[in-house]
């Protein structure tokens, strides 16, 4: 099957089926979500969330994590994966954002990589959320799913490689809800170990499942809507 085909099924399934994709983290602010996703990396969603009210109660605004030392905010995030690079990061973070920005957080990816522990994926998380900006943040699941789907081609070894080519075929508009597509995707269903592919309803079109399923894999067409 050509590239431009398992997109089209890629896109027409979940437009179809799951029209308004949303980050599991939950925030109710641009600051509360840089900190979540800043806490995310190499963490799960699900724990992140357990720990950000105490946080937040605590350190409300980008000003009070930014008065504060990694010390205070360790045993607020102990429980997640990395706590003590991560509360260097959220201080360093929470000044920056009140002495650079006005405790605002900006929109631009280039400055938002100015913030601690920020990187291109955390960046492209906060300006896709927040901003709807044509942002495709690439983590594990999304490497991994874009791969076997055969949406990327094998060349593409980074992340930034994968982010190249998933936005070349992928319209703007639908660059921030693709992004959450894939997450979840890899999440629930094309799982790292033992992924479910007999379930899988994106099987006619994967490249994965042709590979290890054979002919039963031809493409078929979604139906009309």
């Amino acid at each position: 099957m050509r590239r431009a085909d398992r997109f089209k099924y890629f896109l027409d399934y979940f437009t179809s089926n799951f029209p308004e994709p949303k980050t599991e983290l939950a925030y109710g602010t641009p600051y509360e979500l840089i900190v979540a996703v800043v806490l995310s990396a190499q963490c799960t969603d699900k724990r992140v969330n357990l720990v950000m009210p105490a946080l937040l109660e605590q350190f409300p605004t980008a000003a009070h994590l930014g008065a504060a030392t990694a010390d205070d905010i360790f045993p607020f995030i102990r429980s997640v994966s990395y706590p003590n690079n991560k509360a260097k990061h959220l201080a360093g973070l929470g000044r920056m954002l009140t002495e650079d920005f006005d405790g605002e957080v900006p929109s631009q990816i280039e400055e938002l990589q100015r913030l601690p522990g920020v990187g291109r994926k955390t960046a492209n998380v906060v300006v896709s959320v927040i901003y709807n900006q044509p942002a495709m943040a690439v983590d594990t699941h999304v490497f991994r799913v874009s791969h076997r789907l055969g949406l990327v081609p094998k060349t593409a070894t980074t992340p930034l490689a994968v982010e190249k080519a998933l936005v070349k075929h992928i319209p703007e508009e639908l660059i921030p809800k693709a992004h959450h597509w894939l997450i979840l995707h890899g999440r629930y269903i094309c799982v790292a170990r033992s992924p479910k592919c007999i379930s899988c309803p994106l099987a006619p079109s994967c490249a994965y499942f042709e590979k290890h399923f054979g002919k039963a894999a031809a493409y078929i067409p979604l139906p009309e809507s």
